[in-house]
């Protein structure tokens, strides 16, 4: 079987309106792949920033899957959520990036979307910190059947470093130019 070994870090969130954050990160793929060693899923500490605007998680990944095809290739999915004095939290941004198909190294931004605020009182609970509308499914994040009913806005970004090795994939006649 082919394999895939990604190896990097969840970087940091920029450009978020909220001052404390933290990332969830899941990483899902097809069902010809299967995970031999690492973690799919994860959460970053909570990170403040008074200064600048963006928050530096510096969460490693190590993830190591093997592929009987490439169909379903993975994808990061992202949520940052923020949090308040009271400990409550709300997403404040929904984003995904499929690993790249090349090995090496890559950066990648993810841009981050929120659901917009319906109402007025929506929008001033939001503002204020209260918090935001949550997503019931994340197969929304990637899948486009319903996401169009949302009415959504941009976010910040999520900075990912990742470092690629792939292995046995020519022998399956797969080659990267």
């Amino acid at each position: 079987m082919a394999e895939v070994h990604i190896i990097g870090q969840i970087l940091k969130a920029v450009d978020f309106d909220e001052p404390h954050l933290f990332c969830k990160w899941s990483l899902q793929s097809g069902n010809s792949w299967r995970l031999i060693q690492g973690e799919v899923q994860g959460q970053t500490h909570v990170v403040s920033h008074r200064l600048q605007s963006c928050s530096d998680f510096a969460q490693p990944l190590d993830v190591h899957l093997c592929a009987a095809a490439i169909q379903g290739w993975p994808r990061l999915l992202v949520e940052v959520y923020a949090v308040n004095v009271l400990q409550q939290c709300w997403p404040v941004g929904y984003g995904f990036a499929h690993i790249p198909t090349t090995p090496g190294n890559h950066r990648l931004e993810i841009n981050t979307w929120k659901i917009a605020p319906s109402t007025w009182w929506q929008s001033i609970r939001e503002r204020f910190g209260g918090g935001g509308a949550a997503l019931s499914k994340t197969d929304l994040l990637f899948s486009g059947v319903e996401r169009y009913k949302l009415q959504t806005r941009s976010s910040g970004k999520v900075l990912v470093e990742l470092n690629l090795i792939f292995r046995k994939f020519e022998d399956y006649g797969v080659e990267f130019k």
